[in-house]
């Protein structure tokens, strides 16, 4: 204007992080307040080293949100008898795997032959989003001769 002074039609609430690191150095503002709008004011002003610095912090940002969560695991237990398990074992699918096997005794006779009878554990992972439900695809394991117990 007529004094010499220039107006700047900036946007206030992001330019107090610019005002501060001037003055400071460092990059101090309130964590509620978009790091994207303070990189658009560090921009607007071409200060390099502030652009750098936040850039790298939306990046730390971004990767700490999309790391994945470690999964979880769903068990099952499954009773079979003796002459079930090795169907049992070898049609499991859609993720599931073998954990243990307990063997619970004898308790169905058949003829002249006492069946073994075991307790099977079987997991499989539950992925979770970033909204901390779990999702597991709909399928059925193809254990068809074996009891849950």
């Amino acid at each position: 204007d007529e004094t010499g002074a220039y107006v700047i039609d900036r946007d206030p609430t992001y330019f107090g992080p610019i005002l501060n690191y001037l003055r400071h150095g460092k990059l101090v503002y309130n964590k509620e307040l978009a790091e994207e709008g303070v990189l658009e004011e560090a921009e607007f002003y071409n200060i390099t080293p502030l652009i750098k610095l936040i850039k790298e912090r939306i990046i730390e940002r971004d990767s700490k949100a999309t790391q994945q969560v470690p999964p979880k695991h769903v068990y099952r237990v499954l009773q079979c008898q003796e002459e079930e398990l090795t169907q049992m074992v070898s049609t499991m699918s859609d993720g599931w795997k073998f954990e243990q096997m307990v063997n619970i005794g004898s308790s169905y006779s058949y003829g002249t032959e006492d069946q073994a009878e075991f307790l099977c554990v079987v997991s499989k992972e539950l992925h979770t989003s970033g909204s901390g439900l779990g999702t597991e695809q709909n399928h059925k394991t193809k254990v068809t001769d074996c009891n849950t117990a």
